[in-house]
């Protein structure tokens, strides 16, 4: 097994980019050895399921397209990261907004810390930002 994997895919800001987005990350990781059916596949799958929604949500028209990225580092850490152009990091919303949505970012940051993981949000040189989770990667080899 390589050292570094990685898989990059860039769709439109559309809703049923969502679902393309998800389908993808779940096909590179079975191909990398992650059983489909497994708790860290339901994770990602929630996990780019929501970061992709974000993109597409909050990134109100700036962001014609978003890049879902998947790294795995020497089999230890998998790396999930949603790139759009827009420049606002994203953040909560103040409770009384969240009843509908919001609740995305914490979601997200609770299966992250769940799997042992973490969030966070980097800067890119375009102006835009990169959601980076990056989570253990469990997965029995042999």
């Amino acid at each position: 097994m390589a050292d570094h994997q990685e898989s990059s895919l860039t769709l439109p800001s559309a809703p049923e980019s969502v679902r393309l987005a998800r389908r993808h990350a779940l096909a590179v990781l079975t191909e990398w050895g992650l059983p489909a059916a497994s708790v860290t596949a339901d994770a990602v799958r929630l996990i780019v399921s929501e970061l992709a929604t974000n993109a597409v949500q909050h990134t109100f028209g700036q962001s014609p397209t978003f890049t879902l990225e998947l790294l795995l580092d020497r089999d230890e850490e998998l790396c999930v990261g949603v790139t759009d152009s827009h420049p606002r990091r994203p953040r909560r919303l103040p409770a009384a907004v969240q009843q509908d949505n919001g609740r995305g970012l914490v979601i997200i940051r609770f299966l992250a810390a769940e799997a042992g993981g973490r969030l966070s949000v980097v800067p890119t040189e375009a102006g835009g930002k990169t959601v980076w989770i990056s989570l253990p990667w469990r997965v029995a080899v042999g």
